[in-house]
């Protein structure tokens, strides 16, 4: 028999061009059978990872505190209507949802398993907009698609039990949606990172001294690895890859790219089970028989039987596909039974019509969705589109400075300052209109409980995003529970404050002048800062904080409270604050004003000289201790020496005070206005922590590399293991208090936590001073003696 030769275009893209010249062969082209074991890898490796993801990510393993029955957080759901179940029924969906991704592993009861499982996932989805982010999504996906497909037609227990199904053809869509699905993900991604922050590398300004990237560091450096190799490369790898991966000849070195790709990604991000997800989804580029062929190589002929694929009424055959082939001796071949000639359609029927066009119209929602921000409007901050679907992952570096909520009481005119985290722990909702006003509402009815039955409510939000300047995000005049504060998810919102675009070149000078006051003293922070005109900027100064505040851009008055006192500031003038005490900035030029905050903290400083003498002298003394020892424990691993070495200095060292051993006179004592006496037990409690830390640092480059990796394994098991434990624990639990109708979180403490842990107070959490600005991030509580700094200021003390 001559074998067809295959066209270029067949064996590139796996189609002919007439297959897409009519509907009917469309339709046939899209139920064309396949081999059904690639996809029988990719679900056993998805449910696997759900798996894993459901206890940590997804939050089964603490769902009694994020669900508590009493006292509950506001909410920030995708419909207002949606509500948290009580948390035993909340941690019945996790279970639901967990025993899904069970049987979607073992491909058991498979269809009703996808449904479980894409269900609840989604219910628990869509009911907290604060923990949305793509990857989420791209898992809900994922088991939308599972839920349509034929991936239990091959190693599944399903198909010991239904010969009908088992290891036969799926229909070419099957795999369709889920490589177009992936490529989306690479592709969009790539698409988004043409814009310009993430092309000049200001998105992730602070990867380049990962310690993944070491192996660089030889030849290029931190500036030059941030700007090509994380912009520039990761913008190229995104937006290239896809293609990589769907041709054959390119196809090895796309795997490579992809598996160095997503293990670095596991490294520098808390993402979870993403890196891995999409590490499990790179074979579904291959050719669909490929873990048929791999085992056909590499297990012996008694133990792999490779038998094709029968026949399946999910596909469409040709008549030449289905007549059945003679052998030499007269005999049929293994592709053909005669029950399975009986389950193979030549002709579409409805169902092959429907699936059909429901692929179809998936693929055209998917590619139309991360561009849709033209109709979705209300959703539009400083980024367009809804987050979680857009594929613009980590374009958008946000910095919150700082939040202040306050509610004023209309019936005494007395104005209150709100704790930002009173009823919401997640941070995210500052971040966008929609939640910013789920948030307002809430703290109304909650405000109404005690006692505060007409208020006005305004909030005033600093960000920055990209290295810009921290800047308002909202009108901080508009009163959220009025009229003027409307949203809706297809108008935009008028009481947002737009990004201040026009200052992005201002960020290389913000950097320079960081790298200067840097180079004079290194414990001197700063902090920039951009307004709007008619507004002013309200600011508490710590005591122990020498502050400067120059103007860069506009003009300002510097209205000093406690002196009573006005300066108008120009371009290039500065003036210093009083410490201690309030002062406003307001804006009085016509455009936006720029200014920046210069800190110098004494006490930090007397620190950071302290603890240079505590290492130098602990690290002296531990080198002594280590040659010392070497002779008498020469059996011993280098690493195991410096535990011994290191154990033995401590004890030495615990034996004197602070004072002895850094040679301090006794009255000695941090500058710090706020304490009269200096807290000698917390200072060398973080001297001693930072020390081991710098010890196991030390450790690291002494253990070799195999223990460091199972100490890693064995770290990452026992974390999953208690975990899934603690499952176990609540899943009994709520069972139990459904059943015997007790209290869930009652018996949660009794026979979980074994004691029952204090409740919180339910007086309202109110501050009569409002809160400082600029802090680095949403305070616990709005003090006046909190620090201000911000997020650069946290990489400072970090290398300090």
């Amino acid at each position: 028999m001559s074998v067809k030769k295959q066209s270029s275009m067949r064996r590139l893209f796996g189609f002919e061009l007439a297959d897409l010249q009519s509907w009917s062969s469309f339709v046939k082209l899209m139920n064309r059978p396949e081999d059904p074991t690639s996809l029988a890898v990719l679900r056993i490796f998805f449910g696997i990872l759900m798996m894993l993801d459901i206890p940590q990510e997804r939050g089964m393993s603490h769902a009694d505190a994020y669900y508590p029955n009493e006292d509950r957080e506001c909410q920030f759901p995708l419909f207002n209507f949606l509500e948290p179940l009580r948390a035993e029924y909340m941690v019945i969906v996790y279970f639901i949802m967990f025993l899904g991704a069970v049987g979607i592993t073992l491909g058991l009861f498979f269809r009703c398993a996808t449904i479980c499982f894409t269900i609840t996932y989604w219910y628990v989805f869509f009911l907290d907009k604060t923990s949305w982010n793509n990857h989420s999504y791209l898992y809900g996906l994922i088991g939308f698609q599972l839920m349509f497909s034929d991936a239990h037609h091959c190693w599944s227990i399903d198909g010991l039990f239904r010969k009908k199904i088992r290891h036969s053809h799926v229909p070419l869509w099957n795999y369709t949606l889920l490589r177009y699905q992936v490529f989306l993900v690479y592709f969009l991604a790539g698409l988004k990172k043409t814009d310009l922050d993430w092309v000049t590398g200001y998105s992730m300004d602070d990867l380049g001294d990962h310690w993944v990237f070491s192996p660089f560091r030889y030849f290029m450096t931190i500036e030059q690895i941030t700007l090509i190799l994380v912009h520039i490369c990761g913008f190229l790898f995104d937006l290239l890859i896809g293609f990589v991966l769907f041709f054959d000849r390119s196809r090895p070195i796309g795997v490579v790219f992809c598996l160095s790709f997503h293990l670095m990604n596991s490294q520098m991000f808390s993402i979870g089970m993403f890196p891995y997800t999409m590490i499990a989804t790179t074979p579904i580029f291959f050719h669909n028989d490929w873990p048929r062929q791999f085992l056909s190589r590499c297990l012996p002929k008694w133990l792999h039987k490779d038998d094709s694929p029968q026949y399946s009424p999910s596909c469409l055959y040709s008549k030449e596909e289905i007549k059945p082939e003679e052998t030499k001796k007269g005999e049929r071949t293994k592709t053909t039974s005669v029950s399975s000639v009986k389950n193979a359609p030549v002709k579409a029927t409805l169902r092959h019509q429907i699936f059909t066009i429901f692929a179809v119209i998936y693929l055209a929602e998917q590619a139309f969705l991360p561009y849709s921000h033209f109709i979705t409007k209300g959703y539009n901050n400083w980024t367009n589109g809804l987050y979680g679907y857009s594929w613009d992952m980590m374009v958008h570096s946000w910095h919150t400075q700082h939040v202040k909520i306050t509610f004023i009481n209309k019936e005494k005119g007395e104005p209150h300052y709100l704790r930002p985290t009173a009823w919401a722990s997640a941070k995210r909702w500052s971040s966008h209109a929609d939640m910013i006003v789920q948030y307002a509402q809430c703290i109304k009815g909650k405000l109404k409980e005690h006692g505060y039955n007409d208020v006005e409510l305004r909030f005033d939000i600093w960000r920055s995003m990209n290295g810009r300047f921290n800047q308002r995000q909202i009108d901080p005049r508009i009163d959220l529970l009025s009229s003027e504060a409307k949203w809706s998810p297809f108008e935009d919102t008028a009481w947002l404050q737009p990004l201040l675009t026009n200052l992005s070149d201002w960020r290389t000078r913000m950097q320079q002048i960081e790298t200067e006051l840097s180079s004079k003293d290194q414990n001197a922070l700063v902090t920039f800062v951009a307004d709007f005109p008619g507004l002013h900027l309200e600011n508490y100064i710590p005591p122990d904080l020498n502050t400067t505040i120059e103007v860069l851009e506009g003009e300002v008055i510097v209205e000093m409270i406690g002196l009573q006192k006005n300066v108008t500031l120009n371009v290039g003038q500065n003036i210093s604050v009083p410490s201690g005490d309030y002062h406003n900035v307001h804006t009085i030029s016509p455009t936006p004003s720029c200014y920046m905050y210069v800190y110098l903290n004494q006490s930090d400083v007397q620190i950071v000289h302290l603890w240079d003498r505590y290492y130098n002298l602990t690290d002296r003394v531990l080198n002594e201790t280590i040659s010392r020892n070497r002779p008498l424990h020469s059996e011993k691993e280098e690493a195991d020496l410096v535990r011994l070495s290191y154990e033995d200095v401590f004890t030495e060292l615990r034996q004197k005070t602070i004072h002895e051993l850094l040679e301090l006179p006794h009255d000695y004592r941090i500058h710090n206005k706020n304490e009269s006496n200096t807290n000698w037990t917390n200072i060398r409690l973080q001297f001693e922590t930072s020390m081991n830390r710098s010890i196991v640092k030390r450790l690291d480059t002494k253990i070799k590399w195999h223990e460091r990796h199972r100490r890693t394994f064995t770290t990452f098991f026992n974390k999953k293991k208690k975990q899934f434990l603690r499952c176990v624990q609540i899943v009994k639990v709520a069972f139990k208090s459904i059943i015997y109708k007790t209290d869930f979180i009652k018996l949660v403490d009794k026979e979980i936590h074994n004691n029952v842990e204090e409740t919180p107070s339910k007086k309202i959490v109110t501050e009569e001073s409002p809160p400082q600005v600029p802090p680095t991030e949403h305070s616990s509580s709005s003090k006046k003696t909190t620090k201000s700094t911000n997020g650069k200021t946290k990489k400072k003390e970090a290398k300090k």
